[in-house]
């Protein structure tokens, strides 16, 4: 974590600390400055005629794209054909939607190769029919999103797609930076199965932590479940030096995965 984020952590837990004060603690115990956390901050996505569409509230804009998640078997393989070869065994294809407002996961999807719109469409729809509709899906301009088929659906449905421009970083933004803390944080640091039930569970055990425990920078803190269910911030004074009583911080982890930790601030005897 960034100090920043560590400094969000702990105030959640109840312990209210500085930035500048994470940093220099940590800078004692190592001697290494805390790093920034990336921020996720993104204000806006690009509409057809390149303006920023603005997401107001929970399931007014959604994001959607594709990742690749190698397996054990996957990419690093020199030899030709093992190499270019992007599809289950060496790979999965991860389809989530994102909304834009809280960064709640709204759904996923497993792939063992890339997925036609069909399947994209067909993973849209249960998302939409557990949700509701958005006004707006905001996708980048690949085949299963740039195509009649996609536009039509999309009518059907009441939303209005947008598609990032090739020199838009800002449009997708929200969901790269998800992508990018969806891999640090969890996959690369266990073991990606082959089994694609098995693959949902440990895709679903990261979505529930991240969802329920995990504060943002771009959310003041917050975490997206906390977002998306419209709870305000919570303002913590912070304690006197005289007045800070007797804690003890409790780390636990979400479904026993030390990668997903949980922290909580109880009083000590």
């Amino acid at each position: 974590m960034g100090k920043k984020r560590i400094a969000q952590t702990l105030a959640r837990a109840g312990l209210q600390l500085g930035v500048s004060t994470v940093g220099r603690m940590l800078k004692e115990r190592d001697n290494k400055p805390g790093e920034e956390a990336v921020s996720s901050e993104a204000t806006g996505e690009t509409t057809r005629k390149g303006k920023p569409v603005q997401a107001k509230e929970p399931n007014h804009v959604w994001q959607v794209d594709l990742t690749l998640v190698p397996t054990a078997a996957g990419f690093w393989v020199p030899w030709f054909p093992f190499s270019i070869l992007q599809l289950w065994p060496f790979a999965w294809w991860v389809a989530c939607v994102v909304d834009h407002h809280s960064r709640r996961v709204m759904g996923f999807a497993v792939f063992k190769k890339e997925p036609k719109s069909v399947d994209i469409r067909t993973f849209l729809g249960r998302v939409v029919k557990r949700y509701g509709t958005p006004k707006y899906i905001v996708s980048d301009k690949g085949r299963q999103f740039d195509c009649d088929a996609y536009k039509t659906w999309c009518d059907r449905k009441g939303i209005d797609p947008r598609y990032a421009a090739a020199e838009s970083i800002r449009a997708t933004a929200v969901i790269e930076r998800f992508f990018l803390s969806l891999k640090d944080e969890w996959l690369r640091r266990i073991l990606i199965p082959l089994d694609r039930e098995a693959m949902q569970r440990d895709l679903s055990c990261y979505f529930d932590w991240f969802a329920r425990h995990r504060p943002h920078q771009g959310l003041q803190g917050r975490t997206p479940r906390e977002v998306y269910d419209g709870q305000p911030v919570v303002e913590r004074a912070k304690p006197k030096a005289k007045e800070v009583p007797r804690s003890e911080l409790i780390v636990r982890f979400h479904e026993g995965r030390r990668q997903l930790p949980i922290v909580e601030l109880r009083g000590a005897a």
